[in-house]
């Protein structure tokens, strides 16, 4: 059986929904909660966006990206205030090989250690998995990351390996080596059931 493309569609949780990333709609939201912050931008393949025009014009691109590589942006909502606080992406998809890379995701830094990033993987990876038909999921990540690599591992990934000297940074500088992690379909029951075990404690 070949698995499904992507297609756009809402992703519903009790701390967050996932949606269409939207440039137009979602913008100014996005620029408040993480517009310009060197940190939440720290390792990611772009440099911080200094105004909500640039925001919205790096969004564009990270859709129309993410689409070209057959995957799908979401931005990341906060239920209680309808507010969005990042985004993230399904992309490298193959439906042959029955795959899809999680990715580009950020978060507003008050939402950092909170359930947001457990629920809003739950909610991609459930999807992946169960309606998509997917049997790998991948993400990679800066090999300096620590803080991303430790968020992954915790998902029930299981690290893969490095690739060494990988992609140039943002800063047109350094090169990154990039670790890769993956998770199986036969892997997820056990972590599906954890993360909803962590979201409910």
């Amino acid at each position: 059986m070949v698995a499904e493309s992507p297609s756009p569609v809402v992703l519903r949780g009790r701390f967050v929904r996932l949606e269409p990333l939207d440039p137009a709609a979602h913008a100014a939201g996005l620029f408040a909660a993480g517009g310009g912050d060197e940190e939440v931008w720290r390792w990611l393949p772009a440099e911080p966006p200094r105004s909500e025009d640039e925001l919205r014009e790096l969004a564009g691109r990270v859709a129309a990206a993410s689409k070209a590589a057959g995957g799908l942006a979401f931005a990341v909502v906060e239920q209680a205030g309808g507010r969005p606080i990042g985004w993230t992406t399904y992309h490298d998809v193959s439906t042959v090989d029955e795959r899809l890379e999680i990715g580009w995701t950020w978060y507003g830094r008050a939402y950092w250690r909170t359930p947001v990033n457990t629920e809003a993987k739950l909610l991609l990876m459930t999807h992946a998995f169960e309606d998509l038909g997917m049997g790998r999921i991948c993400w990679k990540t800066d090999g300096l990351n620590t803080r991303s690599q430790d968020a992954i591992a915790r998902l029930g990934a299981v690290r893969e390996g490095v690739w060494r000297r990988h992609r140039l940074r943002s800063d047109g500088v350094t090169w990154r080596d990039s670790v890769f992690f993956s998770m199986l379909a036969q892997e997820w029951p056990a972590a599906r059931a954890r993360l909803r075990a962590r979201l409910t404690a």
